[in-house]
């Protein structure tokens, strides 16, 4: 929901802007509004910055996460609402593969995919199929914590930043004192938060963490980029070793009833992946290397999960076109122009064939 001077209240519903059936918003209401959501600190902190970010239950309604900030001088709001209930990876359409990756012993996992592509969501149903698969620590820190996580067969501490702890920084640097087995970063902001996350994670530790870009290759330069040039070569290695996975996802509308699927790109660090990584005379050739991956590890490309959701009737081709990585190249696919030799298709256009 958007809230706004002079405008309705605006709800995102399925990815487009509906404006509701009800009076423009004026200053003094969303002035209100912000002394009955906001602590004193969080008054504070938008009083400062002129925006803050929280989350707020509501008694028989729902958990919401809010972002206050300023615009032309008024207030403003984005808020989201967050479940109560998670969701698990076969729920969400998620690919196998990514229950496999949340029961890996070490390693980081990225999850990664524009504003409002399902992140924090996929990174919550991760976490809820640890929690009921496995014995083990895990240890969050947020800014705002969005899903509530209960202790099935996990002990979970679930950190808010300003709340809980100082800063993702401060936290970071005493997270391995506190025994995790496994760690969640809301997000990836900074070098020291990247590079504790590549520490922890060589270390022995389960790390999963989130990241704007929008496929695997974006995803490794946007952590290569965090770092000056004389220390590309360290922290190339240091990345091959470290990384489990990248999932990128985007949200493709359904034409056979009313929502979204996850299109979902995959990529395991496999042997081929940790030399293409490393190797600073060569540039990075991820879609190949998730085209040969396909069979024997279950990576998929965007392309390939676009197939999949297409060939069963679940999205329309106008859409697989529009949100595929290469749409040419995937309409002569579907078209029947490709080559013989490329089996690494055929699990996704399995039920177009048959």
């Amino acid at each position: 929901m958007h809230l706004k001077v002079g405008r309705p209240p605006t709800l995102r519903v399925q990815g487009a802007l509906a404006p509701m059936v009800h009076p423009a918003m004026r200053p003094e209401d969303l002035k209100s509004l912000a002394e009955q959501v906001m602590s004193p600190r969080q008054v504070k902190e938008f009083a400062e910055n002129k925006e803050a970010d929280f989350a707020i239950g509501v008694p028989g309604i729902g958990r919401f996460r809010v972002n206050v900030y300023q615009q032309r001088g008024t207030i403003a709001y984005a808020l989201r609402s967050i479940p109560y209930q998670t969701s698990t990876v076969s729920e969400l359409n998620l690919p196998k593969v990514v229950e496999d990756i949340a029961m890996r012993p070490r390693g980081l996992v990225l999850v990664t995919g524009i504003t409002g592509s399902g992140k924090s969501t996929a990174l919550a149903a991760i976490i809820q199929h640890i929690n009921e698969m496995r014995r083990a620590n895990i240890i969050t820190i947020e800014d705002p914590i969005e899903f509530l996580h209960r202790d099935i067969n996990c002990h979970i501490n679930q950190r808010e930043v300003g709340t809980d702890t100082g800063s993702f920084s401060q936290a970071l640097r005493r997270v391995l004192r506190q025994d995790p087995d496994v760690i969640l970063l809301g997000e990836i902001r900074d070098l020291d938060t990247l590079d504790t996350a590549l520490k922890a994670a060589d270390t022995g530790h389960l790390v999963f963490s989130t990241l704007h870009t929008t496929d695997a290759t974006q995803t490794i330069n946007r952590v290569l980029s965090f770092y000056p040039p004389h220390q590309q070569a360290e922290v190339r290695f240091s990345l091959s070793s470290a990384l489990a996975a990248i999932i990128s996802l985007r949200l493709v509308p359904r034409k056979d009833k009313a929502g979204r699927v996850p299109a979902c790109e995959v990529l395991i660090n496999t042997a081929s992946v940790r030399d293409n990584i490393r190797d600073m005379t060569k540039s990075l050739n991820i879609p190949d290397l998730i085209k040969e991956g396909t069979v024997q590890y279950g990576m998929q490309s965007f392309d390939q999960s676009l197939m999949g959701w297409y060939t069963k009737g679940i999205i329309s081709y106008e859409n697989a076109v529009f949100y595929a990585t290469s749409p040419s190249e995937f309409a002569l696919r579907i078209q029947g122009v490709a080559s013989s030799s490329d089996t690494s298709w055929d699990a996704f256009q399995a039920d177009a064939n048959s």
